[in-house]
């Protein structure tokens, strides 16, 4: 059985107060890790404070990072740091730093072998526009990002990462895929990974969903065969929402 994992990506939201008082809100209602792995991505400046007061079963993640280990990158994040302060995942490929940041395939493959060089767990964001999915050209487009985007990692390596499927058509508009959809294409992604490793790889390694998702649709994703957790935007920004997505984790 794979471990769900329910991960917050808060974005450029929240002061440092306001991250501290949500921590504070969820740290004595968390449901064990060893049930369900629940992760709050925040923005750098208050990293160290969260993991300072984190809770036994809470985890922290960083937005992004820079694949060098030092250098001339200002306003970048490096591993090292990360690792450093006690972050353990990392989110790798957001469509907006995609899109934004002009991220691709390449950089983000080399920002996964850094992550894995520091012990951090990369939470690996892959996924279509409305124009590719219209196009029925999904899979094919997505198959592309991940043999990308996994090249040069062990198996190992794999079955210990985090895969996001997030269709860019759904990140914050409020449009969510249907459960079978989301489902039909990670398990699709579950497949690429068993063609480029095996089995063992494919069954192991955790796939979420993200894209507009939130207490009303959380159980009908999870009860899905192959979607092991979400990736969520807005829903993690009130504490109540975000354990109650948590504990939905655990049914």
């Amino acid at each position: 059985m794979r471990k769900p994992i329910i991960a917050g990506n808060w974005k450029m939201n929240k002061t440092r107060d306001e991250a501290l008082q949500f921590i504070y809100n969820i740290n004595m209602n968390l449901p064990s890790n060893k049930k369900v792995e629940s992760v709050i991505c925040a923005q750098a400046p208050i990293l160290r404070d969260l993991v300072k007061r984190q809770g036994e079963e809470l985890r922290i993640g960083a937005q992004t990072m820079h694949e060098s280990d030092t250098g001339a990158y200002t306003g970048e994040i490096s591993a090292a740091l990360l690792a450093n302060i006690g972050v353990e995942y990392v989110i790798i490929g957001h469509s907006e730093r995609r899109a934004y940041y002009n991220e691709n395939d390449a950089a983000i493959n080399q920002k996964i072998h850094q992550a894995f060089r520091y012990d951090l767990t990369p939470i690996l964001c892959v996924g279509e526009s409305l124009e590719t999915r219209e196009a029925n050209e999904t899979d094919v487009f997505v198959k592309g990002q991940v043999v990308e985007d996994l090249k040069g990692l062990g198996s190992e390596q794999v079955k210990n990462l985090v895969i996001a499927y997030e269709p860019i058509w759904a990140i914050g508009t409020g449009k969510t895929a249907t459960s079978e959809m989301a489902n039909e294409t990670i398990r699709n992604i579950r497949e690429v990974v068993r063609d480029l490793y095996d089995d063992e790889t494919a069954d192991a390694v955790r796939i979420q969903y993200g894209g507009s998702v939130k207490p009303a649709n959380i159980e009908e994703l999870l009860s899905m065969s192959d979607i092991d957790g979400a990736l969520v935007g807005g829903a993690s920004l009130d504490s109540e929402s975000f354990l109650a997505l948590v504990n939905a984790a655990v049914k």
